[in-house]
């Protein structure tokens, strides 16, 4: 079998950095749809907007997400040689994921892409033991609370909204909303880096493992997180969202209901109180799930007929198809991969 080296290791770590340069380049119309729709920044502006508070988001929010992210693939059982070939399939299954449902314009969960794929690649190289399901079902659990937490947020905070603003002219409240949607777009691109960014360091930290970085004796269950993966995996998200989805951009900004700076500010606001609760919970959540359901929660609010639940239901199909084919993606890579190092 071709042992692992330290080529190998930073030449996987490149192909994760480009994972999550293609996670920030798919995911930025999460952070920039609703001030783009509501024409509170223009979409070269809001792009570097919402790259910068990505960034920043690296220096004060924990490792908490990447560590529940780096304990999917059980370490202590797969042997330290194979996990690299594991997180390559991963890679794979999940980039492969990502630019198929850009080139819809679906805004898919960039996350269950990669979860996905690790678990497909992972039973692959050594059965369904080499998973640590416990992780895997806490996903796929928030899969379903965190939109449907998303959209009673987005509803209830436009409610309360609307019900402090009814008094007040709707160009005033315009022009104000404009002013604060700046601080909910700031709010909602932060939290989208805390969640986001800390999946791609996840999945560093057990090649780290695999090659000895972290010295004898080291629990696997508790590996650290050294500072230069989470600055290296918030520049790599940074600069994809400066790059900019604009095929998602469209479908979430218009496609799912008309938006105006109102309706932003409370989408933005209820997306980015969801994300950040589950940030600190070390829940890796899909932001991408959570702003589509606060945008729809916050549509419905103007009566269920102006959500475009046509456009709605084609999203959810490819929420659920998303962890199923990038896990068989990423079974088939590490097929491959497995023929080519004779494992």
């Amino acid at each position: 079998m071709i042992e692992a080296t330290w080529e190998l290791i930073v030449g996987i770590i490149g192909i994760a950095l480009i994972f999550d340069f293609t996670n920030g380049f798919h995911d930025s119309a999460n952070s920039i749809s609703t001030v783009v729709s509501t024409k509170v920044l223009s979409p070269r502006k809001a792009v570097a907007f919402a790259a910068f508070f990505n960034f920043i988001a690296a220096f004060g929010f924990g490792v908490a997400v990447a560590s529940t992210i780096s304990k999917i693939i059980q370490l202590d059982i797969v042997p330290a040689a194979v996990i690299p070939f594991i997180v390559l399939g991963a890679l794979i299954g999940a980039i492969t994921w990502n630019l198929i449902t850009w080139f819809f314009g679906l805004p898919t969960s960039s996350s269950h892409a990669l979860i996905g794929g690790l678990s497909g690649a992972g039973i692959s190289a050594a059965g369904l033991v080499a998973i640590k399901w416990s992780t895997v079902e806490l996903v796929a659990t928030f899969m379903i609370v965190s939109p449907l937490i998303g959209l009673a947020c987005g509803f209830a905070f436009m409610a309360v909204v609307l019900n402090l603003t009814k008094d007040v002219s709707k160009p005033m409240a315009e022009g104000y909303f404009k002013k604060l949607q700046l601080f909910s777009a700031a709010a909602y691109s932060f939290s989208h880096g805390t969640n986001d960014a800390q999946k791609t360091m996840g999945i560093i930290v057990p090649l780290l493992f695999s090659i000895g970085y972290f010295g004898a004796g080291v629990d696997p269950n508790h590996l650290p997180v050294p500072f230069w993966v989470v600055l290296i995996s918030y520049a790599a998200i940074s600069i994809g969202t400066l790059s900019g989805g604009w095929r998602i951009v469209k479908t979430m900004g218009y496609k799912i209901t008309k938006l105006r700076p109102v309706h932003g500010f409370a989408a933005e606001t209820a997306g980015a109180a969801t994300i950040l609760g589950a940030s600190a919970a070390g829940i890796p959540v899909s932001t991408t799930h959570v702003i589509c359901a606060s945008i729809m929660g916050v549509g419905t609010t103007m009566g269920t007929s102006t959500v475009k639940w046509g456009v709605a239901r084609s999203i959810i199909l490819a929420w659920v198809m998303t962890i199923p084919i990038s896990a068989l993606i990423g079974y088939a890579a590490f097929s491959v991969i497995r023929i080519v190092i004779g494992y």
